[in-house]
Parts: C-alpha cells; structure tokens; sequence
C-alpha cells in the first residue's frame, strides 16, 4: 500500500516558490509540516509497540491479540482485500474476520488503537528504551507474534472454551467441563460469524469419539450453522456422518 506515514511528494515544475526552495547547491528542499512530522512520530511508535508486543504475547488474550493482529494488517495491507478462508482453517477465518470487521478504518486510527492496546498490556512501557535482542521477531503474515495466534502454546489455559478443546482434539478437558455442567454443549461460538455449535467443530475435524461424547452428553445434532448446515453436513469422514445420521433420525 502507498505509504501514508513519509512526507507528501511534490512535482518539480514551477511551484511560485510555495512548496519548494533552492540552496546554493542547486538541490530541492522540502519543508516539514507539522502534520508530516506528526504522522512520521505516530509510525515510528507504531513500529516500535510491534516489536515490544513480542515480549507480551504471555499477559496478551486471545481477544487481544486478534484485535492487534487486525490492527496490524490494516496498517501494513490496507483494508481486507483477500477471500474468506475455508471452515476448516479455524484460526484463519477468525483472523479475517477480525481484520474484515474494520472496514475503512484509516492506517492512522489503527496505529493509535494498536499502540493503546500494547501500553495497556504494558502500563510502563517506555518506547525510548530499545528493546532487548537476542529473540528474532517474527515478520511474517500479521507481523510480530502474531501470525503464531492461534498456536496451542499462545493461548492460555484459562481463556480455552470447548471450541478450543475440539479443535485441540482434547476429550479429556471435554468431559471434565461437560462432568462440571459448567458448559451447555449446544452452544454456539460468539466469536465465530457462522454460529457453530461444538458438534460442527467436532465433525469438521473428524474426530469421532469427542461427536460420541458430545451426542452421549445431550448434542443436537439438527442445530445448523448461520449458513443452514447441519454437523453432518460439515464433515468429510464417512463415519462420523452415518453415527450423526443415527443420531438424527433416532435410528440404532
């Protein structure tokens, strides 16, 4: 994208002496505005809080680090310009639809919204002081840290959902949180636009013996999704489809 944050360009022709001068040298000078400088000042610490986040991916959600990754793509991209991933890239989608979700909002505002988010994880902050090496940053898709979002070892425990759990095909944490009646299985994910219950998370995935459990344990397995599919629907094994036909006509 056109880089918002250097100084404006100005023809060379004949400007009446407004926008440009001479030295003695024959060579172009440009002044500052005060808004250059500003928006100069704005990247500058922008940069900088991107690179500080990689010390505080162990304080940052999960919610918080969607929002900065969305922040960072607007600011590095522009605006969403790429297709809507597959149903089965979890971490994908949720990315784009974080990044989608802010539409037109300016390179300026996101940087601003970025910067607060990393001083509010990090009240002493302190972009004069340069940060430690030694940890090679991550520049790929999203920027720093952030393109590692979704990885198991950068969400903390106690932020997992049941979601989480059936895409981590953990059974064990599963049971115990349906055991502590603590979780209503036919739920459906908040922060997903498509409203799946963890039974279309399940079959997606395919594993069998978490769509046994959720079933056992009171899944429906009629719910569909925003887009009118049903958890049978959604999955690519043979077997996991035919145990929730069963399931929904009441069938042995």
């Amino acid at each position: 994208m056109a880089s918002s944050f250097l100084p404006a360009g100005a023809t060379t022709g004949d400007s009446g002496g407004e926008l440009s001068s001479r030295d003695d040298s024959g060579e172009v000078e440009f002044p500052h505005s005060p808004e250059t400088e500003e928006s100069s000042c704005l990247a500058e610490l922008f940069e900088k809080a991107a690179a500080h986040l990689q010390g505080l991916i162990h304080v940052a959600s999960r919610e918080q680090l969607l929002y900065l990754y969305a922040r960072y793509k607007q600011v590095k991209v522009g605006n969403c310009n790429t297709p809507k991933p597959s149903f089965f890239d979890f971490e994908g989608k949720q990315k784009w639809e974080a990044w989608k979700a802010l539409g037109d909002s300016s390179p300026s505002q996101a940087m601003q919204e970025y910067i607060a988010v990393v001083r509010k994880l990090d009240p002493g902050w302190n972009p004069q002081v340069p940060e430690k090496k030694g940890k090679e940053i991550n520049t790929g898709f999203g920027g720093p840290v952030i393109s590692s979002l979704y990885h198991e070892e950068t969400i903390r425990e106690e932020d997992k959902n049941i979601f989480d759990y059936c895409r981590e095909n953990n059974i064990d944490h599963i049971t115990k949180a349906i055991k502590s009646k603590n979780v209503d299985v036919n739920v459906k994910d908040e922060e997903d636009n498509e409203g799946q219950t963890a039974l279309h998370y399940a079959s997606a995935c395919e594993f069998l013996d978490i769509v046994e459990l959720l079933l056992q344990s009171g899944a429906d397995p009629t719910l569909r999704d925003q887009d009118g599919c049903l958890p049978e629907e959604v999955t690519g094994c043979k077997t996991v489809s035919l145990v929730l036909q069963r399931h929904t006509t009441g069938k042995p």
